[in-house]
């Protein structure tokens, strides 16, 4: 199950590493980073300590079809969800701080850098959401609080916030320094 996400993951962030890699987008990409991970990290912040700020994160709201996962087999129903939602590219995530990892990618600098960045992020990416299913999958003596279960959100939302704003005093840090 952790390979059927692993793999393409894997595959896919390396290439994107690739691409990203190949083309002159390190300093733009460091000033994306610091606006992106400020911007966020403000709003994640905020709004879960009664802010009025309302931004979603970047992403999608489309999901795994039931159409491509009904009447298969387990191991199709497996590489499929496994080749959707491992990489992340096309499947809703509520956290800002995945929208700033291509970004990252992108800051790399240099071929070699990047896919390797994309193969961690990927491994990273994948392996976290598939240990997650089996953690979910697994039989429960009573079914849990939603409520908790939104907490539990909200606060690693927040942790996601302040993360950002971490990283984007980094990446300000890193551009003074350019222009220094």
């Amino acid at each position: 199950m952790i390979t059927a996400y692993v793999v393409p993951a894997v595959v896919a962030w390396t290439a994107l590493g690739i691409i990203l890699g190949a083309l002159p987008l390190a300093r733009p990409a460091l000033v994306a980073t610091a606006g992106y991970a400020a911007s966020y990290g403000v709003i994640e912040v905020t709004d879960r300590l009664g802010g009025r700020l309302r931004l979603p994160p970047p992403g999608t709201r489309w999901q795994v079809p039931q159409a491509m996962v009904i009447g298969v087999s387990r191991w199709r129903r497996m590489l499929v969800w496994g080749s959707i939602l491992g990489p992340g590219f096309m499947t809703r995530n509520p956290y800002a701080g995945f929208g700033l990892l291509p970004i990252a990618v992108a800051t790399a600098g240099g071929v070699g850098a990047a896919a390797l960045l994309g193969a961690v992020i990927g491994l990273a990416h994948a392996a976290g959401r598939a240990l997650a299913l089996l953690r979910d999958a697994r039989p429960r003596p009573a079914a849990p609080d939603p409520m908790a279960l939104v907490m539990t959100s909200l606060r690693w939302r927040t942790l996601d916030g302040f993360a950002l704003l971490a990283i984007a005093g980094t990446a300000a840090a890193a551009c003074a320094r350019l222009l220094a």
